[in-house]
């Protein structure tokens, strides 16, 4: 089995949802008690809302590189970023990672047009509530986004 490498710690709560779903996963498909071989890089969540804060978006993809190298020298044969708010720079860092990279964002896609649905709620961060690289994927595909107004994006953000 290939290893996949993991960019956590820029939501420390869904780098360890989607641990527990991998492993789960695995162990589902393979009920001998081993895991699957997964690197994960743990990256400063502060630095990285100071950068998406500031408006430091090049700085952002070349730290998100930097930690997608680490994965790749570590092993990884694909990655993937385990939060929302970093794919406003995915195209960057996959266009500079040595390793392919899964975006969760087209992977939600992907669920939406497999389920038929027409329209998807938007709810993240304030960043990736305002910014683009979710409802343009989902136009292309033919699937509106909807995202609350600002005073609840406001509300959103601080939870």
């Amino acid at each position: 089995m290939e290893t996949a490498g993991m960019i956590g710690g820029l939501g420390p709560e869904s780098t360890v949802d989607y641990y527990r779903l991998i492993i789960a996963r695995y162990r589902a498909r393979n009920p001998d008690g081993s895991n699957p071989p997964l690197v994960i890089n743990s990256l400063d969540l502060l630095k990285g809302i100071q950068l998406v804060d500031t408006g430091q978006l090049s700085e952002l993809a070349d730290y998100l590189v930097a930690g997608v190298e680490c994965l790749g020298r570590a092993g990884a044969v694909f990655g993937f970023l385990s939060a929302n708010t970093p794919h406003i720079v995915f195209d960057e860092v996959q266009r500079r990672s040595p390793i392919p990279l899964l975006s969760i964002v087209r992977a939600a896609c992907d669920r939406a047009k497999t389920l038929g649905l027409k329209s998807v709620g938007l709810f993240g961060t304030r960043f990736t509530m305002q910014a683009s690289f979710y409802p343009d994927e989902f136009q292309r595909a033919g699937v509106e986004v909807v995202r609350p107004k600002e005073p609840e994006q406001d509300f959103i953000h601080k939870k």
